[in-house]
């Protein structure tokens, strides 16, 4: 996995990511391309429309997003709106994909874990297309951030994208689940600058005061933890709800919304197999090791889980063409150590693995 370091103004951050990411950028917008087309009946210039009506909102409000991603197009040597389509691909035709993701925050007395295994296709879906854009899993980047402010960003994202799972330097982390719920907001944050904003937080409860502030353009559930637990919120386009923990200390999501939203929030009826399953999985494992040392260690271990139902697992496998969702990595972080490790590709069978920790490399 590609290894990023950037610093600087927003733009200079910007800047890096797009000229060190350069290649994995454009095989990322030419995957979304083909993608946009078969999912959502979208050519390339009306996504990159729709995306412009993002412009206005995030000028008055987010202008230093605006600056990173002109930062990362000027890099990439590909126009802005091609950058900041892939920021807003979550709200794309209403966030019309299958992340199917397992993540789970659980408080011990010494630890504080935050994981997740992140499902996403393998491949894109028309064969035409040569080997070297099929698969998403060679444009995920490992993004290092040493802000001006001192605040420093490491995260696992989509080459392009400038927001999506880590931590900070002050302990604080987020993971992402899809969820899917008529509707789309133009002055709310998109998904993956929601997720941003997480990662520039000084705690897990300013990250969430931030988010209600705000409030989330579509449909999606983000985990947020720091060295004193975690909280969910269930996002749509018309509100947020949390999850916070429960009486084990614990927080679990998959695919599917747990909590009741206001009247008009419509969810789509499980449209990805196996997220009650993964869910209920994954707090029966939680359940079983309650008695043991909460560590990193152990947490990893719970996401190799390849126990199927309904077609899925936590540890998934990719099984056909049209059945074509896989793990692609897997992240634990240990909050309060402010270190995370991450197993490339499905955590069962990865032989890479990346440490989120020192950020003392010179860019």
């Amino acid at each position: 996995m590609l290894d990023v370091l950037c610093s600087g103004t927003p733009e200079e951050v910007g800047y890096h990511h797009g000229s060190k990411g350069k290649l994995q950028i454009s095989r990322s917008i030419t995957f979304y391309k083909d993608l946009f087309q078969s999912k959502c009946k979208m050519d390339w210039e009306e996504v990159k429309q729709f995306a412009l009506k993002y412009e206005p909102y995030l000028k008055q409000h987010w202008p230093q997003y605006i600056e990173e991603m002109q930062g990362v197009a000027k890099g990439a040597e590909v126009t802005y709106p091609n950058i900041l389509a892939l920021n807003v691909r979550t709200e794309v035709a209403f966030g019309n994909f299958n992340d199917g993701c397992t993540a789970f925050s659980w408080k011990g007395a010494k630890s504080s874990i935050l994981a997740q295994n992140w499902d996403w296709n393998v491949s894109c879906p028309t064969p035409h297309l040569t080997d070297w854009c099929k698969r998403q899993a060679e444009n995920l980047i490992c993004l290092r951030i040493k802000k001006s402010d001192g605040v420093n960003i490491q995260m696992i994202t989509e080459a392009g994208i400038i927001g999506k799972i880590g931590m900070n330097s002050n302990g604080v982390g987020c993971t992402l689940n899809a969820l899917k719920a008529h509707g789309v907001s133009y002055d709310k944050l998109p998904c993956h600058l929601a997720l941003r904003t997480v990662m520039e937080s000084s705690s897990r409860e300013a990250a969430v005061l931030t988010l209600e502030k705000a409030g989330v353009a579509s449909a999606c559930h983000i985990l947020v933890g720091d060295a004193t637990g975690g909280t969910g919120l269930e996002c749509s386009s018309e509100d947020l709800v949390k999850l916070e923990m429960n009486r084990e200390v614990i927080v679990t999501h998959t695919n599917h919304y747990v909590l009741k939203h206001k009247d008009g929030v419509v969810e789509a009826p499980d449209w990805l197999p196996g997220t009650r399953f993964r869910l209920s999985r994954i707090n029966q494992l939680l359940n079983g090791a309650k008695e043991e040392e909460l560590n990193a260690e152990l947490a990893a271990r719970l996401l190799k889980d390849e126990t199927e139902g309904d077609g899925a697992a936590i540890c998934r496998s990719a099984k056909s063409a049209k059945d074509n969702l896989q793990t692609l990595f897997s992240i634990v972080m240990d909050l309060g150590n402010k270190k995370a490790k991450v197993a490339v590709g499905r955590p069962a069978s990865s032989t890479e693995i990346l440490v989120l920790e020192s950020m003392n490399r010179k860019v």
